[in-house]
């Protein structure tokens, strides 16, 4: 499960690479509706893709949850 916060490796892509104000959601490859379809899909597997599916699930809602809060 840990393992799952490598796909925020795709914030070395993105320039600046960090910026505060910024929703990871749906702007980062791997953060983006379609990659999210893909880890749905995971669910439907066994074990190891299975868990790694729901990993990558809950890390895409803490980042959905970030971004709410930083529109408060």
């Amino acid at each position: 499960m840990l393992a799952t916060m490598l796909v925020d490796a795709d914030h070395l892509l993105s320039t600046p690479i960090f910026a505060p104000d910024r929703c990871s959601i749906n702007f980062h490859p791997l953060h983006t509706y379609w990659a999210m379809g893909v880890y749905v899909l995971l669910l439907f597997f066994r074990r190891i893709p299975r868990m790694m599916g729901v990993g990558l699930l809950f890390h895409m809602l803490t980042d959905w949850i970030d971004c709410q809060l930083r529109h408060l």
